[in-house]
């Protein structure tokens, strides 16, 4: 086989713990809960979040800022305007607190991308990024990172992480486009008189307190058609809530950074995020991820924006070519387009393009089931990547026994509707070591990288742990078949 194993092995840790939100569902437990706390004597209150900030000292960083934003997030279930102290009001956040083990069941599906800071690295190496899909209770998915070098020789060392991991805070100036946002309400056919009374007090550019000041106007000044307005303006709220920003600082190391479920499409979690470097055509450039966006009951694409892996910002993407899992797209423009790959059917390869990047209505057929390992169906395993050969495509296929093999393909530079070499043997194939797990019999990734003329290629193992394989990519292309 092609692929030569490195035998490291990504694992989940159930030591990396994240705070969160607790909300008890019914309002008179939140109600009953404020109420107790609130009436503790001042002693009591000062030694329980002495306690609680004791027993939960070195797990977490900040935990008294994440108390206090609770707090403000329960607040209305103060009875009295009675001033609270300080360690009363931490108290009262606490209740409303968990810890939450956001990788205590799975790490898998690796995208790899090379960081954006390549300082300080020695000649012949490059520093990699690692994004992964980690699962924990309830099945809950979110993207955490890991960092790492190749070296000259391709040897490949992972940093260890932190021992902390962090939610982001939700940026409060994130701002919507007002063009793009109608666009996307006529693709969700929810533009009638109400979104354009509401739209019309907005500027070219909005906030989410604006657009929620319109809409509240708007039912307002209409309270006769208030049950027929009503489902527009909460689908207009859905479509604002599902685009957002969130941002972390410099001083929080990469692997403590988390990109955890927020909008209402992703309420069961962010699976499978695709991420590539994009080079735009002024010469910039931005990190993009296609992703699965589930809550519970439909699987929608979205897409992931960032610079800096810093601040990310959350895109829906419209249009009847959006559709089933695993869209990856292009790292640049082709002939002035956006090219992505996709699987529409969830059976074949497809290929999109568009001039707008959150906009997709033309696909065409790409690649067809054709080899035994892939006789179920054939998807790609992450962004193509540009080689002077062509566009190399890794795939997955999925065959006897609903076993999962990587293979590749290579797509014409100029026309990527046109397969011109493809591997008629796996690239990849699960062994013994890597058939056990919470889907037997997987091997998977979600993007690759080249360095030094070889395939870096990380990738899940049964959908619990992740490894990396080297690939030579003069034995991959000569092993390619010509179509």
């Amino acid at each position: 086989m092609l692929a030569k194993r490195t035998g490291i092995i990504l694992k989940p840790d159930s030591r990396r713990v994240v705070l969160r939100p607790f909300i008890p569902s019914a309002a008179e437990r939140r109600l009953k809960i404020v109420a107790r706390v609130s009436a503790l004597p001042d002693a009591v209150v000062d030694d329980l979040i002495g306690q609680v900030l004791q027993d939960f000292h070195g797990r977490h960083q900040r935990p008294g800022e994440f108390f206090g934003d609770r707090f403000q997030d329960v607040r209305e279930h103060v009875l009295t305007d009675a001033s609270l102290s300080e360690n009363r009001k931490l108290l009262i956040g606490a209740y409303f607190t968990q810890e939450y083990a956001l990788e205590s069941a799975a790490l898998f599906n690796p995208s790899m991308v090379w960081h954006p800071d390549q300082s300080n690295v020695p000649n012949g190496s490059k520093r990699f990024l690692l994004s992964l899909r980690a699962i924990g209770e309830g099945h809950l998915s979110s993207i955490t990172f890991r960092s790492g070098t190749v070296d000259a020789a391709n040897k490949i060392v992972v940093d260890e992480p932190t021992r902390f991991a962090t939610a982001p805070r939700v940026a409060p100036d994130a701002e919507y486009d007002k063009a793009l946002f109608t666009r996307k309400l006529a693709e969700m056919g929810l533009s009638n008189r109400f979104t354009r009374i509401t739209l019309g007090r907005l500027g070219v550019g909005f906030t989410l307190e604006e657009l929620e000041a319109s809409l509240t106007a708007a039912i307002q000044e209409n309270r006769a058609r208030e049950q027929e307005f009503g489902p527009t303006r909460d689908g207009v709220r859905t479509l604002a809530r599902s685009n957002y920003e969130i941002a972390y600082t410099a001083e929080q190391d990469l692997s403590e950074r988390l990109i955890f479920p927020y909008g209402p499409t992703e309420t069961n979690g962010i699976e499978d995020a695709r991420f590539v470097e994009f080079q735009r055509e002024d010469g910039s450039v931005r990190y993009y991820a296609t992703y699965s966006a589930y809550d519970g009951k439909i699987v929608l694409p979205q897409l992931l924006e960032t610079k800096d892996f810093l601040r990310f910002r959350m895109h829906t993407l419209n249009g009847p070519a959006v559709a089933n899992k695993g869209l990856a797209l292009f790292p640049r423009t082709i002939n002035g387009r956006y090219v992505m790959l996709s699987r529409q059917d969830g059976e074949n390869l497809y290929v999109m393009d568009s001039d707008n990047l959150c906009f997709w209505h033309d696909k065409r057929p790409l690649a067809k089931p054709t080899n035994p390992w892939e006789f179920v169906q054939i998807g790609n395993c992450g962004s193509p990547i540009e080689l002077d050969e062509g566009w190399l495509v890794l795939t997955h296929g999925v065959g006897p026994m609903r076993r999962y093999c990587i293979g590749a393909m290579l797509l014409d530079l100029d026309d990527p509707t046109r397969v011109i070499r493809r591997l008629t043997e796996p690239l990849l194939t699960p062994d013994e070591n890597e058939r056990e797990g919470y889907v037997p019999n997987v091997v998977y990734s979600c993007g690759a990288a080249v360095h030094n003329n070889e395939l870096i290629l990380p990738y899940a193992m049964s959908d619990y742990a992740s490894s990396f394989a080297t690939v030579n990519l003069d034995e991959l292309l000569s092993a390619m078949d010509l179509e």
